[in-house]
């Protein structure tokens, strides 16, 4: 057993594997809970240091069943006590216990009831891994504007992906415009809705200091 110990330990709690899972890339093994909440920081396998995924690691990672079975063969109690602990969980928070229908590939229960887990993209924040970027959103000083709406908050954090129109949209709502009112410019030259936050980094801002700075302007509603 001391020999097979290092296969089914996971390097990050050094406790034997639950919901075992894969990373596609290097194919080094982790619990599901621990190198999920070791991705919201990184995007590098623990392990190896390989890149798992340039902006998304969550989608290189792969429930391993069969790794998943072989721990519960070899550790006598762990699946009996893992399903304890699953069933106490939600009976202290007055919750009813949810199983997935089994399917071939992925999700399953096994026979003592404790169901595989899955990542389900479809229901996640879709930029929400991706790599971010700080915005300083001033509002453009001029003598043909007369409005006094001013965003409140002037700080944002959005994602390398996110474009122009994305940030128009928001401003917008919060300053509760239309967006044909609203122009988002970098110095004086009004931005392209298509360009997104990593290509105006690249091609504006390249080693600047954060936050990278840019102005809104406000049409006058009467055009």
């Amino acid at each position: 057993m001391k020999e097979l110990n290092e296969h089914i330990v996971c390097f990050l709690c050094a406790g034997y594997f639950i919901d075992a899972t894969t990373i596609t890339e290097c194919l080094h093994t982790f619990c599901k809970s621990c190198i999920v909440k070791y991705l919201q920081t990184s995007k590098y396998c623990p392990m190896c240091n390989t890149k798992i995924h340039e902006t998304q690691p969550l989608l290189n990672l792969k429930l391993d069943r069969v790794m998943q079975d072989i721990v519960y063969k070899l550790v006598p109690g762990l699946q009996h006590s893992e399903e304890k602990r699953i069933r106490e969980f939600y009976q202290s928070r007055g919750l009813d216990r949810v199983t997935q229908p089994s399917s071939d590939d992925t999700v399953g229960g096994d026979p003592m009831g404790l169901p595989y887990s899955t990542f389900d993209h479809s229901r996640a924040h879709y930029f929400r891994y991706d790599e971010h970027v700080s915005l300083c959103l001033e509002k453009l000083s001029s003598s043909k504007d007369k409005s006094k709406v001013v965003l409140q908050q002037k700080y944002v954090r959005c994602s390398v992906r996110a474009q122009i129109r994305h940030l128009r949209r928001v401003l917008c709502h919060r300053l509760g415009l239309s967006l044909q009112h609203v122009q988002i410019l970098f110095d004086n030259e009004p931005l392209p809705d298509h360009m997104t936050m990593k290509q105006l980094w690249l091609s504006r801002w390249f080693g600047k200091p954060a936050p990278l700075l840019l102005h809104y302007s406000i049409k006058d509603k009467r055009r």
